[in-house]
């Protein structure tokens, strides 16, 4: 369990263990191969790397300079590899040959990495025999211990899909010669990965690449990995302080990570906790769409593929409070425009028409897209195959989008009053047209009832307040107590109470019929926000309150719990797999009678609806049927 002990243990730094081994100081700078600008440094060599680039400097030059001269599209980095362990060819790396069982030390065995995403006149096999033969020509001709080997980013990506990850460690462990950036960026990200998942251990669930890492146009100094942490188990802490308390370990071990490679680069680690992580999911956040949909997993537990898979397969779908939300955006964002500079003037007015563009596809059943896609998709089906939109509103979508890619790229660095006058026109006209659009495809689907939102709440409230054993519980003063009881007692905020009082005028409306439609967007907003704290309070009352009626044994080397309810008492054989459970009803004399089997389920329904025992007599003979279940003599525990 990821309780308290372990958070305390994880959270003292003084004492990390580093997962690779220290980098030389040696560097080799840019400038000296003559193939990247002058001026910027690569991540230092090892000493054996640096030994073999020294002793076969002018020929490795040489190698590279004509391999970028005649496939410069191409290459993306060039490395020394380091020994290759002897195995059979069908079990070598995607893209690697078998070594020999004998290799030559004299051997240079390079990595040559090619990006193939827009090869589309040969298929990926055709490229790695075109490339590996020249690459092979080249090396003979200079040294014929020079051994290139063809890699391509696409069988990078394949290598994490199937979970081989040796492949990633073979090219982080490499001696980078040159490199556009996804090089360094590997070798930063596999040693910060090892260091999370040593420090904890199988509570990382994910280690993903995300951004434009794969893509082939990774920049060299902007690194993007997202961490996925499991806390489905933590009941010591609430869940926004465990997030916050590992995603400063973790931004820490990035940035050692970086210092320990020599990786000059902005190394952006996103740490998403799993119930947080799928919170979004739900919610259809873009930036979790297009994670899954183009992150590359360095490290997985069996939680990123499963959900990447399913995006393609089409099975997760954004929720219709994930299509509203993103619909409300455009409005607020175009009214800011109108007192902003440039760079704040094309993000807002980009945002302002394409959040409501994605809610519009999402509305549709489409996951969220890119911007560059979204545009596509517009036309092809509301102005091409439904007909419901002109053509001239998709042409100011693409003004807009080019405009901000402009101002984002910094080739428009200034723009005049009438320009940003005629784009916040333009940005009016379209979203008036687009709430039009989105009215008519509204027509096709059904309005959430409310009355479920009213009878969640309610519920869960008078759960809570049962739980507390407070009593007189009636639906008109359910707020009050709330308010007494669990705003007031369990030191909760005000807005909760609100949110509830909200939720019941909600109803009163909607049975009136006096409740619009944004008004039914705004309650069940609010009441996902309400219900996951109330849940979370629940649970914690329910720890506290099973906390009080259970005693601990030891017998052998295992240790068993011992649970008193009102009228029956549950005995959990081994706490540590909490698989066999038996329960036994408590006689009035105080003994343990009518023992048998039972299951987790029954023990939890117990937990969840019995009260607390009330001066209970339990006589010595009690215990025999404990050591009769576990067959061995218990030590009962007392904690102070």
């Amino acid at each position: 369990m990821l309780g308290e002990s372990f958070i305390k243990a994880n959270l003292n730094q003084s004492n990390v263990k580093m997962a690779a081994k220290k980098a030389s100081k040696a560097k080799i700078k840019k400038k000296e191969i003559g193939a990247n600008k002058p001026g910027e440094e690569l991540p230092p060599l090892s000493p054996e790397y640096q030994k073999k680039y020294d002793d076969n400097k002018k020929n490795i030059d040489k190698f590279i300079k004509e391999c970028l001269k005649n496939f410069d599209k191409y290459i993306t980095g060039i490395a020394i590899l380091p020994p290759l362990p002897p195995m059979p060819a069908a079990q070598g790396l995607p893209g690697v040959p078998a070594a020999p069982a004998k290799q030559n030390p004299e051997e240079v065995p390079l990595l040559v990495l090619v990006d193939d995403g827009d090869v589309k006149k040969m298929t990926r096999r055709e490229l790695i025999v075109k490339l590996t033969d020249a690459t092979n020509k080249v090396a003979k001709e200079l040294d014929k211990n020079l051994k290139p080997q063809v890699i391509l980013i696409s069988e990078l990506k394949d290598a994490c899909y199937d979970a081989k990850y040796d492949v990633i460690k073979m090219v982080a462990h490499s001696g980078l010669l040159f490199d556009r950036g996804l090089l360094s960026a590997l070798k930063v990200a596999e040693l910060h990965r090892n260091m999370v998942v040593q420090k904890f251990e199988k509570y990382v669930v994910s280690y993903i690449a995300v951004g434009s890492l794969f893509r082939g146009d990774a920049a060299p100094n902007d690194i993007d990995v997202a961490i996925v942490i499991d806390d489905t188990d933590v009941k010591s802490m609430s869940r926004f302080e465990l997030r916050d308390r590992l995603r400063g370990i973790i931004i820490n071990y990035g940035h050692e990570a970086g210092k320990k490679t020599g990786v000059k680069a902005d190394f952006h680690i996103q740490t998403y906790i799993l119930t947080d992580f799928w919170e979004n999911l739900k919610d259809a956040n873009p930036v979790i769409f297009t994670m899954l949909r183009d992150g590359v997993p360095l490290y997985d537990r069996g939680v990123f593929m499963p959900w990447k898979l399913l995006l393609q397969m089409g099975r997760i779908k954004p929720s219709p409070e994930a299509i509203d939300m993103n619909m409300d955006v455009g409005d607020k964002l175009l009214d800011r425009t109108k007192h902003k500079l440039l760079s704040v003037v094309g993000e807002d007015l980009f945002y302002a028409v394409m959040n409501p563009t994605q809610a519009a596809l999402m509305l549709y059943g489409i996951p969220p897209p890119t911007p560059k896609e979204a545009v596509k998709l517009m036309e092809e089906i509301y102005v091409k195959k439904e007909k419901m939109l002109e053509q001239k509103y998709v042409d100011i979508l693409e003004k807009i989008r080019s405009t901000f890619k402009d101002i984002e790229h910094k080739r428009l660095k200034e723009i005049s009053g009438s320009e940003v006058d005629t784009l916040i026109k333009d940005c009016r006209d379209y979203l008036a047209r687009i709430k039009e659009l989105f009215k008519a495809i509204e027509e096709r689907n059904e309005k959430e009832n409310i009355v479920d939102v009213h009878s969640t709440c309610l519920n869960l409230v008078r759960d809570l307040l049962q739980e507390k054993d407070v009593k007189g519980i009636t639906v008109a003063k359910l707020p009050e107590l709330f308010k007494k009881h669990v705003c007031d007692e369990e030191k909760i905020s005000l807005k909760y109470h609100k949110m509830l009082n909200a939720v019941i005028k909600a109803k009163k409306d909607y049975d009136a019929k006096k409740l619009s439609k944004q008004e039914v967007n705004k309650v069940r907003r609010e009441a996902r926000e309400f219900v996951r704290m109330m849940m979370s309070v629940l649970d914690r009352k329910r720890v506290e309150k099973y906390s009080k009626f259970k005693i601990p044994f030891n017998y052998g080397k295992k240790q068993g719990e011992l649970v008193l309810l009102e009228k029956v008492a549950f005995v959990v054989k081994d706490t540590s797999k909490r698989e066999e459970v038996f329960i036994g009803q408590i006689s009035k004399d105080g003994m343990m009678v009518n023992v048998k089997k039972s299951n987790v389920n029954e023990f939890e329904k117990y937990l969840k609806d019995v009260k607390l025992p009330h001066n209970r007599l339990i006589k010595p003979q009690f215990f025999e049927a404990v050591k009769d279940i576990v067959g061995e003599e218990i030590e009962l525990i007392w904690k102070v």
